[in-house]
């Protein structure tokens, strides 16, 4: 998508198909209209799920993704050892260990959807 008019028609064709629910990718652009997608799947009543947190700070439902701040130390700590002189090819690929859901209680009411206790108690972060 290029543009908020594609992301508003896109919401208009979920709601047309009664579609259940919206996964929403972790593409850098829509980290930028992260308060647009917030309040379009509220307007619409569409529970979405994104992968990053912020569109969750901005008032979504929920995220599931990689710990930002885990890939951060990750990648600074290669980053020193690249600078103590240790060759990039030389280093293990690593995957993110860590990931964090993080509920919007908030927006769940909105959406008439209670949060299981269960599954609060394993969030790392809700927002209320």
């Amino acid at each position: 998508m290029s543009n908020l008019n594609e992301v508003e028609e896109a919401f208009a064709t979920l709601v047309a198909q009664q579609a259940g629910a919206l996964l929403v990718s972790g593409d850098s652009t829509f980290l930028t209209w992260r308060e647009r997608l917030a309040t379009l799947a509220a307007h619409h009543a569409v529970p979405a799920l994104y992968l990053c947190r912020e569109i969750v700070e901005a008032g979504g439902l929920m995220s599931y993704a990689m710990s930002i701040v885990e890939g951060y130390r990750t990648v600074g700590a290669y980053a020193a050892r690249i600078l103590n002189g240790e060759k990039p090819t030389d280093l293990p690929v690593q995957q993110s260990s860590k990931s964090e859901l993080v509920i919007n209680l908030k927006a769940a009411k909105a959406l008439g959807i209670e949060v299981p206790a269960d599954i609060l108690v394993r969030t790392d972060e809700v927002i209320e």
